[in-house]
């Protein structure tokens, strides 16, 4: 399972985060291998992180599973589940590998 950095800022902090790492990469060091989803505005994370979604994150630290597995941990309905996992990987915080039927 891989880490998530979760942060607010600016458009000028993301900036000047890649100006740091070109600078690492300039010197011809290695950056640390990160994943950051950044949010402006709290507001914006408040609204995605819900209680539910942050449920969502709990079942999954238990174990990938689709999400009908995922809503059954809950005992959620397996369509509202489905759309917090949407709202999730939109915002890069989960991924999700959609096999077709």
């Amino acid at each position: 399972m891989s880490k998530i950095q979760v942060e607010i800022g600016t458009e000028a902090d993301f900036f000047a985060r890649g100006k740091r790492l070109a600078q690492q990469l300039d010197r011809r060091e290695v950056p640390a291998k990160t994943h950051i989803v950044m949010f402006e505005d709290p507001a914006d994370l408040a609204l995605l992180l819900t209680q539910a979604r942050i449920g969502v994150f709990r079942a999954i630290k238990e174990g990938a599973a689709s999400v009908a597995v995922i809503a059954a941990r809950l005992s959620r309905d397996r369509s509202v589940v489905n759309r917090d996992v949407d709202a999730l990987c939109r915002a890069g915080l989960v991924t999700a590998a959609w096999l077709p039927v």
